[in-house]
């Protein structure tokens, strides 16, 4: 008998289910279908999520919303149909119109999605996700609104126990807006995690895997959510054509740890 290829409304679901369990979700962002292809087929992969820095990078446009949405749609569609697997997509702040991004995502199969605050005003940025949610219910999906808060990206000039503090209050509002989970992208300190965890409840955190955090095993004890990697994969994987490059020029060549993977 052929097995059916999950819906839509089940892969959402499933995403949801996986932040909301106790053990910590990772997900190593991809950019294109082959970076999802290699990462989906490593045992213990459970969801994809594209970066959209990588995405617009592999087009030569700069992050921040340069890519034209209908490109970075595609590229993302083209993701979402080369595999079974969850996929959310970093959509950077909604181009314009979150709400309508996200209905947009939807139909092309997105399950979840990462959509900046840039610090606008809270209220408006609470909106926009009550917004966001509002459209999810409309096309009957599970939708995994990953709701960022820059409040440390944007403001790395302050104290940080005021971007702490602002960041639980923003937080707090895109949960009560309907968020299932908040993303605060920063290097967060053992007790700046358990501050932001102890205000919102377990599995409601999401970070990014970035040097200086704790370690994976301590965040899932912490009971952070999820944590992501962004740009960082593909540094990894362009670093290490540069030092293939490099080995080449010196006179050597392909590593013997090469896999072949397409």
């Amino acid at each position: 008998m052929t097995e059916t290829a999950p819906t839509t409304a089940s892969k959402a679901t499933t995403l949801l289910d996986l932040h909301r369990a106790p053990e910590l979700l990772t997900v190593v962002n991809v950019w294109d279908v082959i970076s999802a292809k290699v990462v989906a087929d490593v045992d213990g992969t459970r969801a994809l999520a594209t970066a959209s820095h990588s995405i617009a990078a592999s087009y030569g446009y700069e992050d921040g919303e340069n890519i034209p949405l209908d490109l970075m749609l595609e590229a993302v569609g083209r993701i979402v149909a080369s595999t079974d697997l969850p996929v959310t997509a970093d959509l950077e702040g909604g181009y314009g119109d979150p709400a309508e991004t996200v209905r947009r995502a939807i139909g092309i199969g997105v399950v979840g999605a990462n959509i900046e605050d840039q610090m606008r005003p809270l209220a408006e940025a609470a909106r926009n996700v009550e917004k966001i949610m509002q459209v999810a219910d409309q096309e009957g999906v599970d939708f995994v609104l990953n709701a960022r808060t820059d409040a440390f990206h944007l403001r790395r000039d302050r104290d940080p126990a005021d971007n702490v503090a602002e960041a639980i209050e923003r937080g707090r509002a895109y949960l009560d807006a309907g968020a299932p989970v908040v993303f605060v992208p920063a290097i967060l300190d053992e007790t700046q995690v358990g501050e932001i965890v102890d205000a919102w409840g377990p599995q409601k955190l999401t970070l990014i895997g970035i040097p200086g955090v704790p370690p994976l095993a301590r965040l899932e004890e912490l009971g952070v959510a999820r944590v992501s990697y962004g740009p960082m994969s593909q540094n990894v994987a362009l670093t290490a054509l540069q030092e293939l490059v490099e080995d080449v020029h010196r006179g050597g060549g392909v590593p013997s740890t090469m896999r072949i993977l397409n």
